[in-house]
């Protein structure tokens, strides 16, 4: 009976962290850029009482064996990068990404980092940069008689000036990684890479399978509610079983214990 309560035991903290990761996609359904998680589950080792295949006498073998299972754990948590909705906002630096890759900018303490998010904003210099501090890399300046800002598809971007000109101020470039998954999650809607996601890969917007710019949009969470409340019930009611089982096999145990 020790085992079953230790088995169930396991399921309940594998319950318990799908509903914590649940509950951090329900948290982020307005979050732009945001990208649900998905998490993956694995049986735990196995006590082999009897090997198949094993001896039954001289002349004859065991077709099937006896294993115990010990429980459940969780084997990975990732990211799964979907195209997210778009929300029409017609601010000019607000940029969404239409198909794969990344925005990459600079944090304040200097490190390179992605995004889907592209909500950017002008600061005191007029450089485009998040919310957060994160500049965009590489490094774009509006100057400030610019009268309107322009960036098309491919990430050319241009301002109309006060005598009629255009002055080209730079291009937005887009990273792409091997390998998504294995981004690391930093907060703020940032990422950076592993050893798991390979180099990252800078294109033009449009090239080689990378996705284009859409001005005046942002790429909103791709957390589809009705699905997660779907998945939250089916959680809640795997780890109720679970409460059941430890209840179960601790009745088990009493009785056993008291057998006179």
């Amino acid at each position: 009976m020790i085992r079953a309560l230790t088995t169930a035991a396991t399921g309940l903290e594998a319950q318990a962290a799908n509903i914590e990761r649940i509950s951090n996609d329900l948290a982020n359904v307005n979050t732009d850029g945001y990208k649900r998680s998905r998490n993956e589950f694995q049986d735990l080792m196995y006590e082999t009482i009897k090997e198949p295949g094993g001896s039954l006498g001289a002349s004859s073998q065991s077709p099937v064996g006896i294993q115990t299972g010990l429980g459940v754990k969780v084997g990975a948590s990732h990211k799964l990068f979907e195209q997210g909705p778009a929300k029409m906002t017609y601010h000019p630096f607000d940029l969404m990404i239409e198909g794969k890759g990344f925005f990459p900018v600079q944090t304040p303490n200097g490190e390179i980092a992605y995004t889907r998010s592209g909500a950017f904003h002008t600061d005191a210099q007029g450089r485009m940069m998040l919310s957060s501090g994160a500049q965009l890399v590489p490094q774009i300046t509006v100057p400030n008689n610019a009268l309107n800002v322009i960036i098309n598809n491919t990430g050319e971007v241009k301002a109309q000036l006060p005598n009629g000109s255009e002055a080209i101020l730079g291009q937005i470039q887009i990273v792409t990684f091997q390998n998504e998954q294995g981004l690391n999650a930093m907060g703020d809607s940032l990422y950076k890479p592993s050893a798991a996601t390979g180099a990252p890969n800078q294109t033009m917007p449009g090239e080689n399978g990378v996705g284009l710019i859409q001005q005046g949009a942002l790429e909103g969470s791709n957390v589809n509610v009705a699905n997660s409340m779907v998945e939250m019930i089916a959680t809640q009611r795997a780890y109720e079983m679970g409460t059941k089982v430890m209840g179960v096999a601790d009745q088990m145990w009493g009785a056993t214990a008291n057998i006179k």
